[in-house]
């Protein structure tokens, strides 16, 4: 069913997806809502040392105000995707406004590292449910020709969040504090809940005979929790004991949702969909290898080069400036040749910007950092809108939302494997201390460990892009 924004029936009853309709206002409001999130990701980062001085964080302590967020979305992703798909996308993505707006503004009043980490968790739940619901609300509004290029629109603006929160991130924390950049959320988020309610009329129910799988769920939700708690944790025995548990829930809940009548993901979409199931693991390997380099650059630019939070933010805010102005036009470029194509070329400039990041050092120019973030944003954005448009036109309408919340969670899962990454290495080389002058030496080692490890994930990504095949064999 499509969302019709201020239409009357008898306007639009008898018309199709790609009528000419008013869509413009359901690409504004989803593109808000994904504008929110990547905001927040990249102003937190920029932050990270101020928050360090508050509540004496140490290094790995400190990553898990960034990881809390990623693992609470990735635990609820897939099944809020379901959700929506039986009850409403509408109800779930505004519910999730709320949510979001609520944590963030009780960020604002933390004072202990217990409750800020708890705060991220909340926002993480809410960051699930739009964006497990955002982008299958946007296809149900566009033709499979217009789908490339909407989606570029679309996450172009995910990386206007990206390229504002280091800037303003930098700015808010270096005059007002670090708080301040999860109280510009509450507005944003207002605005985004306001223009739900006043211009998405009709919901979108596309599976609303079938039912919701809760044991499933949680199965699903434990797997996740285990495996990307326990890679957190590493190389501590428990880390391992729930990675285990986890890969063994994963298998459980594979083999559940084979023999169930309405699972919460269908199997058959990555057994018999090869378009699908290649897109989703390259968009997952991608994540994994670029989603902690804000984090890692942000300490090095403030810590090593003694930038201030305003300044580190100018640096960092190259990147994604980058993935804004391209992705527009890699989507456009999706909907004409090959998403393959497109994503593959991006992967492998992304894989060369990271394999020049490993030979960063204390001499290292500011000049040849931002020439690097320049090439890894070029990479991305050549990826990314292509690789959404791949997944989402690979599938019925009626899985719009389980695609977008598979979607959302590789991303998540990547990016909390990327945050992993770093805090294992981090663990392993300097222990558990707070990054101080005595420890940039094995701060620096760690560094271009976690950036070769990227580059290797990077370069096998390329191959899981290609072989994705062809897409319009499909339609």
């Amino acid at each position: 069913m499509l969302i019709v924004l201020h239409l009357p029936q008898s306007k639009t009853k008898n018309k199709s997806v790609g009528d000419k309709i008013n869509k413009v206002p359901i690409l504004v409001i989803t593109s808000l809502a994904s504008f929110l999130t990547p905001f927040m990701a990249s102003a937190i980062n920029v932050a990270l040392p101020s928050i360090s001085q508050e509540f004496g964080m140490n290094a790995v302590l400190l990553g898990w105000v960034v990881t809390a967020y990623m693992l609470a979305a990735v635990v609820f992703l897939v099944p809020f995707g379901r959700i929506a798909d039986i009850y409403g996308r509408k109800k779930i993505f505004l519910a999730g406004g709320v949510i979001f707006t609520i944590a963030s503004l009780s960020t604002v009043f933390v004072n202990s590292t217990f409750l800020l980490i708890l705060s991220r968790v909340l926002q993480g739940i809410g960051g699930a449910m739009t964006f497990g619901t955002s982008t299958a609300i946007l296809i149900s509004a566009y033709p499979f020709s217009e789908r490339g290029k909407v989606l570029g629109v679309n996450i172009a603006v995910t990386y206007l969040g990206l390229s504002l929160g280091p800037f303003l991130g930098g700015i808010l924390t270096q005059h007002f504090g670090w708080r301040s950049i999860f109280l510009v959320n509450v507005p944003l988020g207002l605005l985004v809940i306001i223009l739900t309610f006043w211009k998405l009329r009709g919901e979108a129910v596309e599976a609303k005979e079938e039912k919701f799988d809760i044991s499933g769920s949680i199965v699903y939700g434990l797997a996740m929790f285990g495996i990307m708690y326990g890679f957190s944790i590493l190389p501590r025995l428990l880390g391992f004991f729930f990675v285990l548990l986890g890969f063994v829930a994963i298998l459980l809940f594979i083999i559940r949702e084979t023999k169930t009548k309405n699972p919460i993901l269908h199997i058959n979409l990555f057994r018999h969909n090869v378009v699908y199931t290649f897109s989703n693991l390259a968009a997952a390997i991608n994540y994994s290898a670029t989603s902690a380099v804000g984090f890692l650059l942000s300490l090095y630019l403030q810590n090593i080069k003694g930038l201030n939070p305003q300044n580190a933010g100018i640096v960092l805010v190259s990147q994604p400036i980058v993935m804004a102005v391209f992705s527009p036009f890699a989507g456009r470029l999706s909907d004409k040749i090959e998403p393959r194509v497109t994503a593959s070329i991006g992967m492998a400039l992304t894989f060369s910007g990271l394999v020049l990041l490993v030979l960063i050092n204390t001499h290292t120019s500011i000049g040849l950092i931002v020439a690097n973030l320049l090439l890894l944003g070029l990479g991305f954005a050549l990826f990314s809108s292509p690789n959404t448009n791949a997944i989402m036109s690979s599938v019925d309408k009626k899985f719009y939302g389980v695609a977008s919340g598979t979607l959302a969670t590789m991303r998540m899962v990547g990016q909390t494997f990327s945050m992993g990454i770093a805090m294992l290495i981090f663990s392993i080389i300097m222990g558990r201390v707070q990054i101080a002058p005595e420890y940039y030496g094995l701060f620096l080692k760690s560094i271009k460990v976690a950036f070769s490890i990227f580059a290797v994930l990077c370069f096998g990504g390329i191959f899981a892009s290609l072989a994705r095949g062809k897409l319009r064999n499909n339609q």
